[in-house]
């Protein structure tokens, strides 16, 4: 017998249909989320997994906003922390696509997992804004339809992985937040790879259109960005996980070598998103080895005019 979702309400802190080990639980959960927040969460999703074993199997739906609801198994170690009400999730894109809502153009969430972006960046105070989630793990392309069927089927749902073209890869690794296909095996589950730029050729996007594009795609990031050379010509933002561990800084070294792409990042010292010209920020920027930062490329005289526009009305608040 599958058990009814848990509810929460971030907005108001309401938890409903739980009973008092997982009432217990989500205070246990979001108090970890604020104490290890001091140090970039770092064990939170151990501390959080171990307990998960001790709750009864079923989901958490929590209503992000008055538009938007976002499903997962309740404990997770990695989407816990939305228990924790003050817990900003990936702030540098929440700062983009909120100051973006008034724009037509689409969301490509690539690398999308469960689809927390798709479901927030589509719900109205983002916007209501077209978005294609791209998932190759058949797990959790299972937890993103879902996701979609919550939220009325609003976005679209696409189960492959994205490459530097057309393909098949296999998948490796053992946290669902963490797959890839760099390394898969033959123990692996084998998915389609295509390349940003077949969405244009499949006629999913239009050339002309305003793209937003979240790429989280576990150590294949620069391969993707060759597939969507002409995406990435328009009027496109690219939405890169740079790694925490990686000192080299490879994707964005590519990015600022090797593209036309204008790089930016979000520095906490300014709180806005600067202009890279040397890659030394990204020393003083990412402090944690065990998390992912996100850097921005864009060639679009459009979206680098919103940026600034972003960070003056930043300056002036």
């Amino acid at each position: 017998m599958v058990m009814p979702p848990i509810q929460f309400d971030r907005a108001s802190g309401a938890l409903d249909g739980a009973n008092l080990w997982e009432r217990t639980a989500a205070l246990a959960l979001a108090t970890g989320s604020k104490i290890s927040s001091h140090f970039s969460h770092r064990g939170y999703n151990m501390c959080a997994n171990l307990l998960r074993k001790t709750l009864p199997e079923r989901d958490i739906d929590i209503k992000l906003n008055a538009d938007a609801t976002f499903a997962f198994p309740y404990g997770d170690g990695y989407w816990s922390k939305l228990l924790n009400r003050s817990f900003s999730y990936e702030n540098e894109l929440e700062l983009l696509f909120q100051h973006s809502a008034d724009v037509d153009y689409t969301l490509l969430d690539c690398g999308a997992n469960y689809g927390y972006w798709s479901v927030l960046v589509s719900s109205e105070p983002y916007g209501s804004h077209k978005a294609i989630a791209i998932e190759p793990s058949s797990q959790n392309f299972a937890k993103l339809k879902n996701n979609a069927e919550l939220n009325g089927n609003r976005f679209e749902a696409m189960k492959c992985a994205i490459g530097a073209a057309r393909g098949t890869a296999r998948l490796s690794g053992t946290k669902h937040e963490a797959l890839s296909i760099v390394g898969g095996d033959d123990s692996g589950e084998e998915v389609p790879v295509i390349a940003l730029d077949n969405l244009l050729d499949d006629g999913r996007v239009s050339a002309g259109g305003k793209f937003l594009i979240k790429l989280d795609v576990e150590g294949v990031e620069i391969e993707a960005i060759k597939g969507g050379k002409r995406l990435l010509q328009g009027d496109s933002v690219l939405l890169c996980e740079e790694h925490g561990n990686d000192p080299h800084h490879t994707v964005s070294r590519y990015i600022l070598e090797q593209t036309p792409l204008k790089l930016m990042v979000y520095d906490p010292r300014s709180n806005l998103l600067e202009t890279v010209t040397e890659l030394s920020i990204l020393d003083r920027i990412k402090v944690s080895t065990h998390v992912g930062y996100n850097v921005f490329g864009t060639a679009s005289a459009f979206w680098h005019d919103r940026i600034s526009a972003l960070n003056a009305a930043r300056r002036a608040q």
